[in-house]
């Protein structure tokens, strides 16, 4: 162990993230590069079981089902003189994610000393774990992590009664960024785009006003439905005139985060929540001539994760059926396969199945 607030635990789902897809197949970018310790072990969206064999800690016990909140920060590492992030509660960019008493490592997944999802078990610190109520099924617990993610960018959106949002892209991301303004912002006008049928039907299912398929003419209907007037120049996709009070980019390439500053009306709000890589293809022109307010939207806080794991609750019935593939650990070439053509297969969210939970934990 790292230290004494540290425990086992034993996941029994194992999300595959985008960032996880990003990282093996080397689309990422490498600006994360220095902030990892290899050799790691991928996997931070978690539920999992504090092992039977672990140290007793302070905040879980033997025995509890818990999910993960995922970043390292000074206290984890056992630094006492917090960073000036860690102090203002803002645990995701602690600056001290090269130090302390783990290698470097952002979050749990990425760093070499606390292993990760995607395996039999890992050591996390007490101060990561939260308690899965016994009303919600390991399913939706599993997307919680992803899910205080949604509400950290809702949060990022300066939004109010009346306003139209759209979310491009209706992945993982996209669609509970949707259940995260429906049910934990204003009462807005939700504009979804998204590329397949069934994700089509779960945008609605999950709160979208509206959805829109990509493909010939979606720029025209999305114009269309926030009001925008679309412009021809000489050469080029079109300029909008007006647009969305905010768009939420669940996506992350070039051309989604083009068409989000494209169809954002003046001094609106664009966040990024999609990791982006390193997309091509963006013409800025837009946010400067808009005077747009651009925002990335990385992890949650703790308020922000204790308020994911509560709504989850509320809409686990909505939330379980989002986990449509499983698979062992020893299929993972198919699970991994299976996450990089999740919308062509009819999936959201794949995830490894790892320990039964009504098994004995005995090692």
């Amino acid at each position: 162990m790292p230290g004494p607030d540290w425990t086992r635990v034993k996941p029994i789902l194992s999300g595959i993230c985008g960032s996880d897809l990003a990282t093996i197949t080397a689309q990422g970018s490498t600006y994360f590069s220095p902030l990892t310790s290899t050799p790691f072990i991928l996997g931070h969206e978690v539920v999992g079981i504090v092992d039977e064999t672990a140290e007793d800690v302070t905040s879980v016990k033997k025995g509890d089902r818990v999910c993960l909140a995922p970043p390292l920060h000074c206290a984890i590492r056992g630094i006492d003189d917090l960073c000036p992030a860690c102090r203002a509660g803002d645990l995701g960019h602690c600056r001290n994610v090269t130090r302390g008493a783990i290698g470097a490592g952002i979050q749990t997944g990425y760093c070499r000393d606390t292993g990760g999802g995607w395996s039999q078990g890992f050591v996390a610190h007490q101060s990561q774990l939260h308690r899965v109520p016994d009303a919600m099924s390991d399913a939706s617990a599993v997307l919680v992590e992803p899910f205080a993610c949604c509400l950290n960018a809702v949060q990022q959106a300066p939004l109010h009664e009346d306003d139209t949002v759209v979310v491009l892209g209706c992945g993982t991301i996209g669609v509970l960024t949707i259940a995260a303004l429906r049910h934990a912002g204003p009462k807005c006008r939700v504009i979804a785009v998204a590329k397949y049928p069934h994700q089509i039907e779960v945008a609605r299912r999950l709160g979208a006003d509206l959805v829109l398929p990509t493909g010939d003419g979606m720029r025209d209907r999305l114009a269309q439905a926030v009001g925008a007037e679309l412009l021809q120049p000489e050469i080029g996709p079109p300029t909008a005139i007006g647009g969305a009070d905010a768009v939420f980019d669940c996506v992350g390439t070039g051309k989604t985060i083009d068409d989000a500053m494209r169809f954002t009306r003046a001094r609106g709000t664009v966040i990024v929540v999609g990791m982006p890589g390193v997309p091509r293809g963006i013409d800025w022109t837009a946010m400067w001539h808009k005077e747009l307010e651009l925002r990335g939207s990385y992890t949650a806080d703790v308020d922000t994760f204790d308020w994911a794991l509560s709504l989850a609750t509320e809409l686990n019935d909505q939330l379980s059926p989002l986990v449509g593939a499983r698979f062992s650990l020893t299929d993972y070439r198919e699970a991994i396969q299976c996450a990089l053509e999740a919308g062509r297969r009819g999936v959201t969210k794949v995830a490894f199945e790892i320990h039964d939970p009504t098994e004995t934990l005995d090692g």
